[in-house]
């Protein structure tokens, strides 16, 4: 590969400085390269490439400056530049730790014993050319993975168990991991597809709460599409999106795991260019800090503001990867760099981002359980970004972000970075409503029995409801939560007009007691002309997922019926999220068809 460097100069000076802005993108297809590194040699003035390749460094000096651009896989370039020069084009050789890609283009699926092991970045549809020859992230063996056991919703009796309470839950992490395994060649383990973070990666068309502080709810009926006998009842919750601006001041500590198995390309490489992508996001006003771990635990960044860049980028750069893995160790230190400077009123946040490998020092599961849960009281909040694959611990790491108010992505290319670090950064960074729980309460004359889909590790008994010390999850700014529930009607359902009552309960995180909802769940029935495509997509996921998982409740489902529904029911799909899932269903059933020969 190569990288062409397109340099465009500001010829006036504002306050002294010139400003030198540009586009890099990759020479032998031209497309933008994001996240490249800009550096005032000799200084700590730099920037980083946006998601178009493009960049503006002002550089307060009369004379020539050095450039130095770095970018993870291509060698490094130095340009000097001088006031008013006009710099043609730039080619970089590609550097020693290059890596090749192999891009998937067809769904057609070879024997187990022809496949070589190799797979393409992960992206939505219409990304195009700007990932299509990024650097690819090649899999690794997948037996050190490990998956907790889902033990699948069944049917309820109403007449025996009349409320659902569910802790309502934003995690997306397993449609990533889902997409990573699919594009392997491979179909996932049953225990990865968590049908709840599945139907939760996509974007719906829900209301705006009418406050700030509110949360939105929607409610909508459809017959069953894998049983006309059942119908599918959809209820959403949404929070009140906040822009970037409007956001409270950041405290953020980057813990990173630099330990031996990060070493591959879609570990730490990819965690880097994660992250300069989310700094680009942050203001003046924003704190930085990066604590790493490996056989030990230590401080590599204080806490750095937002207006300087290059300073964050620069300490990603330098990091390398060894060594065993001190996961609790790394943890206390970042709770410790947070806690000492606390931002009152602001966005304490710890982001962890690790292939799950703890083996040293706090290893089992519930000791670091224990310890996310202590220190979770002192309002500072954890995000946990999974990288990689071979030692990806699901588990563990869903439950670290559950125990300490926060939430779990996984990164399987740029892309995914881009989506949860900068497009959906209010949500990921930022919560507005701790503790959230719903809970129906069905009419068992209307409704002889129902099955809440996904959503497993995440049921409360009824009485928690009404506790505020039960624990329950968070939702961040602009999110939205879907819930489905397949029901069985009794005799009364026809003629009814209500379901039964939803209710709604949680904390606003600006602080004070819960605040309590309820609403009759009106028994409004959809065509299929009527039906909004909100519920339909919603459908198709959960298809998606019973036929991944083989389940017993799939009904009628077939790969041909969910690729049908999904194409009439992509809707609006301005970022090609649906269009991609679209792609995926025919990558499954090609799969599924060899495993079956």
């Amino acid at each position: 590969m190569k990288l062409l460097f397109s340099l465009l100069f500001s010829l006036p000076f504002f306050l002294h400085a010139q400003c030198v802005t540009g586009t890099i993108t990759d020479a032998d297809d031209g497309s933008p390269l994001i996240g490249v590194s800009i550096l005032w040699e000799g200084t700590t003035q730099g920037t980083v490439t946006d998601f178009d390749g493009k960049f503006s460094l002002c550089v307060s000096s009369p004379d020539s400056v050095v450039l130095v651009m770095t970018y993870t896989g291509y060698e490094t370039l130095e340009t000097l530049v001088a006031p008013g020069q006009k710099i043609g084009i730039v080619k970089l050789e590609s550097g020693s730790q290059l890596l090749e890609e192999v891009v998937v283009t067809a769904y057609a699926v070879q024997r187990k014993k022809d496949v070589a092991r190799s797979a393409a970045i992960s992206r939505p549809a219409n990304y195009g050319a700007r990932y299509q020859n990024s650097p690819a992230y090649a899999p690794e063996p997948t037996q050190q993975e490990s998956y907790n056991k889902i033990t699948r919703n069944g049917f309820i009796k109403t007449k025996e168990q009349n409320f659902s309470t569910i802790s309502t839950d934003v995690d997306r992490a397993a449609y990533a991991n889902v997409r990573r395994i699919l594009n392997e060649g491979k179909i996932p383990p049953a225990d990865a597809v968590r049908t709840e973070e599945l139907i939760n990666y996509f974007k719906y068309q829900d209301p705006d709460p009418k406050t700030k502080d509110g949360i939105a709810l929607r409610t909508e009926f459809i017959t069953c599409p894998w049983n006309e006998q059942n119908q599918l009842l959809r209820v959403s919750a949404r929070t009140m999106p906040i822009t970037n601006e409007d956001l409270p001041p950041a405290n953020l500590v980057f813990l990173l795991d630099v330990s031996g198995s990060m070493s591959s390309a879609n570990k730490l490489p990819l965690v880097k260019e994660s992250l300069k992508m989310l700094t680009q996001s942050l203001r003046a006003e924003d704190k930085v800090a990066i604590v790493v771990y490996a056989g030990a635990a230590g401080l590599v960044l204080p806490p750095t503001s937002g207006k300087d860049p290059a300073t964050i980028v620069a300490a990603l750069d330098k990091l390398s990867s060894g060594g065993s893995t001190a996961g609790g160790a790394g943890i206390q230190l970042a709770y410790n760099v947070a806690r000492k400077h606390f931002v009152q009123g602001g966005n304490n946040r710890i982001i962890l981002a690790t292939d799950g490998d703890f083996n040293v020092g706090t290893s089992s599961q519930e000791g670091l359980l224990k310890l996310i849960e202590k220190e979770r009281e002192s309002g500072i909040y954890l995000t946990v970004l999974g990288f990689g694959t071979g030692n990806y611990q699901e588990g563990t790491m869903q439950e670290l972000a559950d125990r300490g108010n926060g939430n779990h992505g996984y990164i399987d290319s740029p892309a995914e970075a881009k989506k949860i670090l900068v497009s959906e950064f209010g949500g990921t960074m930022y919560t507005v409503a701790k503790d959230v729980k719903l809970q129906l309460e069905f009419d068992p004359e209307v409704v002889a029995a129902y099955r809440l889909i996904g959503y497993e590790n995440r049921l409360l008994a009824k009485e928690d409801f009404d506790d505020d010390t039960k624990d329950a999850a968070e939702m961040g700014a602009g999110h939205n939560v879907t819930v489905l529930y397949e029901i069985v009607p009794a005799g009364e359902y026809k003629e009814a007009n209500y379901l039964g009552y939803l209710r709604l309960r949680y904390k606003p995180n600006t602080g004070g007691p819960s605040k309590k909802e309820s609403y009759p769940v009106a028994a409004n029935h959809h065509t299929d002309a009527t039906a909004s495509n909100d519920i339909r997509w919603a459908a198709v996921v959960a298809e998606f997922s019973m036929l991944l998982t083989d389940s017993k409740h799939k009904g009628s489902a077939n790969w041909k019926h969910c690729l049908e529904m999904a194409n009439k029911s992509i809707g609006k799909d301005t970022e090609g999220y649906r269009s991609e899932m679209i792609t995926l269903i025919g990558k499954a059933e090609a799969v599924a068809n060899v495993k079956n020969k």
